[in-house]
């Protein structure tokens, strides 16, 4: 079990703004989950990934990708008070969930 977390690297985010919206993404998507699955990925140590996607179209295109695979997904807009302007697509976070159903998604990207 585990979570992957998206962030876009043409936005070239601050770290402290880049894990800002991990984190939005990450605890959007656990509060959408189902319990038991929460519970399963808690006792297994709640795993995450951080990965990077090249733009905006990537970051949409799987977050699409996941619903389609039945796959909870988050996908962060940001507020636009600090680093980019309102409404920016900055994250998506896919799961918690097996790591097979992650990876069929996500298996190609690097790490951020």
């Amino acid at each position: 079990m585990k979570q992957a977390i998206l962030i876009r690297a043409d936005l070239k985010l601050p770290k402290g703004k880049a894990a800002a919206q991990a984190a939005h993404a990450s605890v959007d998507a656990v509060l959408k989950s189902d319990k038991k699955v929460i519970d399963t990925w808690r006792a297994s140590g709640m795993a995450k990934i951080v990965l990077k996607v090249k733009d905006e179209k990537e970051l949409v295109h799987l977050f699409q990708a996941a619903k389609e695979h039945d796959i909870v997904a988050s996908l962060i807009t940001d507020a636009g008070k600090t680093v980019v302007a309102p409404g920016t697509k900055t994250a998506v976070a896919l799961g918690p969930d097996s790591d097979e159903k992650i990876d069929a998604i996500v298996g190609t990207l690097k790490l951020y």
